[in-house]
Protein backbone atom coordinates (compact mmCIF):
# COMPACT_ATOMS: atom_id res chain seq x y z
CA UNK A 1 0.00 0.00 0.00
CA UNK A 2 1.79 3.11 -1.30
CA UNK A 3 2.12 5.87 2.07
CA UNK A 4 0.77 8.62 0.53
CA UNK A 5 -2.93 6.88 1.13
CA UNK A 6 -1.54 6.72 4.68
CA UNK A 7 -3.86 8.75 7.10
CA UNK A 8 -2.14 11.92 9.17
CA UNK A 9 -2.53 9.72 12.36
CA UNK A 10 -1.08 6.69 10.90
CA UNK A 11 1.96 8.85 9.11
CA UNK A 12 2.33 9.88 12.66
CA UNK A 13 2.15 6.38 14.03
CA UNK A 14 4.69 5.02 11.95
CA UNK A 15 7.19 8.27 12.38
CA UNK A 16 7.31 7.78 16.47
CA UNK A 17 8.20 4.22 15.77
CA UNK A 18 11.53 3.24 17.30
CA UNK A 19 13.99 3.06 14.23
CA UNK A 20 15.88 0.35 16.09
CA UNK A 21 12.85 -2.12 15.36
CA UNK A 22 10.70 -2.31 18.80
CA UNK A 23 7.67 -1.02 19.58
CA UNK A 24 6.57 2.21 19.06
CA UNK A 25 7.48 4.67 21.53
CA UNK A 26 4.18 5.99 24.05
CA UNK A 27 3.24 8.62 21.10
CA UNK A 28 -0.83 8.14 21.56
CA UNK A 29 -1.11 12.02 22.30
CA UNK A 30 0.46 12.26 18.96
CA UNK A 31 -1.95 9.82 16.79
CA UNK A 32 -5.07 11.65 18.60
CA UNK A 33 -3.96 15.20 17.59
CA UNK A 34 -2.80 13.66 14.37
CA UNK A 35 -6.54 11.96 14.11
CA UNK A 36 -8.21 15.49 15.11
CA UNK A 37 -6.65 16.99 12.24
CA UNK A 38 -7.33 14.80 9.83
CA UNK A 39 -10.88 15.22 10.73
CA UNK A 40 -10.52 19.22 11.14
CA UNK A 41 -9.08 19.00 7.06
CA UNK A 42 -11.92 16.89 6.25
CA UNK A 43 -14.51 19.46 7.18
CA UNK A 44 -16.16 16.85 9.90
CA UNK A 45 -14.72 18.46 12.97
CA UNK A 46 -15.13 22.52 13.37
CA UNK A 47 -14.32 24.97 16.22
CA UNK A 48 -16.73 26.56 18.23
CA UNK A 49 -15.33 29.09 20.46
CA UNK A 50 -12.38 26.80 21.28
CA UNK A 51 -14.78 23.66 21.65
CA UNK A 52 -14.41 20.55 19.18
CA UNK A 53 -17.81 20.02 17.48
CA UNK A 54 -19.11 17.76 15.17
CA UNK A 55 -20.45 19.34 11.67
CA UNK A 56 -23.47 16.76 11.86
CA UNK A 57 -24.32 13.56 13.72
CA UNK A 58 -24.10 11.54 10.50
CA UNK A 59 -21.09 12.11 8.52
CA UNK A 60 -18.44 9.47 8.44
CA UNK A 61 -14.81 9.55 7.36
CA UNK A 62 -14.97 5.72 5.78
CA UNK A 63 -11.75 5.05 8.12
CA UNK A 64 -12.34 3.00 11.25
CA UNK A 65 -9.86 4.91 13.22
CA UNK A 66 -11.33 8.39 12.81
CA UNK A 67 -14.88 7.15 12.58
CA UNK A 68 -14.15 5.71 16.62
CA UNK A 69 -13.01 9.31 17.63
CA UNK A 70 -15.74 10.92 16.19
CA UNK A 71 -18.29 8.97 17.75
CA UNK A 72 -16.51 9.64 21.19
CA UNK A 73 -16.54 13.17 20.19
CA UNK A 74 -20.60 13.17 19.58
CA UNK A 75 -21.49 10.78 22.40
CA UNK A 76 -18.75 12.54 25.22
CA UNK A 77 -19.80 16.44 26.53
CA UNK A 78 -18.35 19.60 24.75
CA UNK A 79 -14.49 19.77 25.13
CA UNK A 80 -11.76 22.08 23.85
CA UNK A 81 -9.40 20.71 21.43
CA UNK A 82 -6.05 20.41 23.76
CA UNK A 83 -8.67 18.06 25.93
CA UNK A 84 -9.36 16.13 23.26
CA UNK A 85 -5.36 15.38 22.64
CA UNK A 86 -5.34 13.22 25.72
CA UNK A 87 -8.82 12.16 26.40
CA UNK A 88 -9.13 8.47 25.86
CA UNK A 89 -5.79 8.71 23.40
CA UNK A 90 -4.85 5.12 24.13
CA UNK A 91 -8.23 4.25 21.84
CA UNK A 92 -7.20 5.94 18.68
CA UNK A 93 -3.78 4.67 19.21
CA UNK A 94 -4.35 1.42 18.93
CA UNK A 95 -7.67 1.69 16.59
CA UNK A 96 -4.36 3.12 13.84
CA UNK A 97 -2.09 0.38 14.82
CA UNK A 98 -4.80 -2.11 14.25
CA UNK A 99 -5.24 -0.51 10.97
CA UNK A 100 -1.42 -0.71 9.82
CA UNK A 101 -1.06 -4.30 10.86
CA UNK A 102 -4.13 -5.27 8.68
CA UNK A 103 -2.65 -3.27 5.67
CA UNK A 104 1.13 -4.67 6.54
CA UNK A 105 3.01 -2.06 8.10
CA UNK A 106 2.97 -3.42 10.97
CA UNK A 107 3.61 -7.57 12.22
CA UNK A 108 1.58 -9.06 15.65
CA UNK A 109 3.83 -11.58 16.91
CA UNK A 110 2.27 -13.48 19.95
CA UNK A 111 4.43 -13.93 23.15
CA UNK A 112 3.70 -14.40 26.69
CA UNK A 113 5.02 -12.16 29.68
CA UNK A 114 6.55 -14.41 32.25
CA UNK A 115 6.24 -17.08 29.95
CA UNK A 116 2.77 -17.42 31.21
CA UNK A 117 0.47 -14.16 30.27
CA UNK A 118 -0.74 -14.22 26.65
CA UNK A 119 0.52 -10.92 24.88
CA UNK A 120 0.93 -9.62 21.60
CA UNK A 121 3.64 -7.21 20.30
CA UNK A 122 3.73 -5.36 17.25
CA UNK A 123 7.10 -5.59 15.07
CA UNK A 124 7.13 -2.98 12.03
CA UNK A 125 7.39 -4.92 9.11
CA UNK A 126 8.06 -2.52 6.24
CA UNK A 127 11.06 -0.79 7.87
CA UNK A 128 12.14 0.53 4.47
CA UNK A 129 9.38 2.42 3.49
CA UNK A 130 8.93 3.78 6.86
CA UNK A 131 12.53 5.25 6.48
CA UNK A 132 10.99 7.23 3.08
CA UNK A 133 8.33 8.30 4.71
CA UNK A 134 10.87 9.26 7.77
CA UNK A 135 13.27 10.93 5.21
CA UNK A 136 10.40 12.78 3.06
CA UNK A 137 9.09 14.16 6.26
CA UNK A 138 12.97 14.94 6.74
CA UNK A 139 13.10 16.96 3.58
CA UNK A 140 9.59 19.09 4.35
CA UNK A 141 10.71 20.20 7.41
CA UNK A 142 13.68 21.59 6.01
CA UNK A 143 11.96 23.05 3.06
CA UNK A 144 12.86 20.57 0.04
CA UNK A 145 10.26 20.23 -2.25
CA UNK A 146 6.58 21.12 -2.58
CA UNK A 147 4.35 20.44 0.36
CA UNK A 148 1.08 19.01 0.36
CA UNK A 149 -1.82 19.66 3.35
CA UNK A 150 -1.31 16.36 5.08
CA UNK A 151 2.47 16.54 4.80
CA UNK A 152 2.20 19.84 6.21
CA UNK A 153 0.12 18.73 9.23
CA UNK A 154 2.25 15.89 9.90
CA UNK A 155 5.59 17.22 10.07
CA UNK A 156 4.08 19.90 12.32
CA UNK A 157 2.73 17.75 14.85
CA UNK A 158 5.82 15.23 14.87
CA UNK A 159 8.22 18.38 15.13
CA UNK A 160 5.79 20.12 18.24
CA UNK A 161 6.45 16.24 19.53
CA UNK A 162 9.83 16.32 19.01
CA UNK A 163 9.91 12.96 17.38
CA UNK A 164 13.40 11.28 17.11
CA UNK A 165 14.66 10.72 13.62
CA UNK A 166 13.05 13.65 12.87
CA UNK A 167 14.06 16.99 14.75
CA UNK A 168 17.92 16.60 15.98
CA UNK A 169 18.20 16.97 19.50
CA UNK A 170 19.06 20.40 20.50
CA UNK A 171 17.68 21.71 17.06
CA UNK A 172 13.85 22.33 18.21
CA UNK A 173 14.51 26.60 18.22
CA UNK A 174 15.72 26.48 14.51
CA UNK A 175 12.70 24.97 13.38
CA UNK A 176 10.46 27.08 14.86
CA UNK A 177 10.07 29.45 11.56
CA UNK A 178 9.54 26.89 9.59
CA UNK A 179 6.75 25.18 12.17
CA UNK A 180 4.48 27.94 11.35
CA UNK A 181 4.52 27.87 8.04
CA UNK A 182 3.64 24.17 8.13
CA UNK A 183 0.97 25.20 10.26
CA UNK A 184 -0.06 27.55 7.44
CA UNK A 185 0.07 25.05 4.71
CA UNK A 186 -1.61 22.36 6.67
CA UNK A 187 -5.47 23.29 5.38
CA UNK A 188 -6.58 23.96 9.25
CA UNK A 189 -4.48 26.15 10.62
CA UNK A 190 -7.25 27.27 12.58
CA UNK A 191 -7.01 24.05 14.59
CA UNK A 192 -3.58 22.63 13.96
CA UNK A 193 -1.78 25.82 15.86
CA UNK A 194 -3.60 24.42 18.98
CA UNK A 195 -2.42 21.16 18.65
CA UNK A 196 1.06 21.68 17.76
CA UNK A 197 0.86 24.00 21.13
CA UNK A 198 -0.76 21.16 23.17
CA UNK A 199 2.06 18.85 22.06
CA UNK A 200 4.53 20.90 22.99
CA UNK A 201 3.48 21.33 26.01
CA UNK A 202 3.70 17.92 26.87
CA UNK A 203 7.35 17.63 25.54
CA UNK A 204 7.98 20.91 28.03
CA UNK A 205 6.56 19.53 30.55
CA UNK A 206 8.46 16.03 30.27
CA UNK A 207 11.84 17.76 29.79
CA UNK A 208 10.96 19.37 33.28
CA UNK A 209 10.23 16.47 34.87
CA UNK A 210 13.15 14.75 33.81
CA UNK A 211 16.41 13.85 35.99
CA UNK A 212 18.93 16.10 35.58
CA UNK A 213 17.38 18.84 33.72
Amino acid sequence: MPHGSLSIPARLCLLAWDPTGGQAADAAHLVRAGALAELARRGLLTDEDGIATPVDMDSLAGDAALDGLMELVRESRPHRWRAWVSLHARVTADAVREQLTAEGWLRAEKKRVLGVFPSVEHVLERAGAVETLREEARQVLEGVGEVSGPQAATVALATAAGVRGLVRDGHREQHRERLGELVGRSGASWVLGELVAALGAEVRAAGAHRPGV
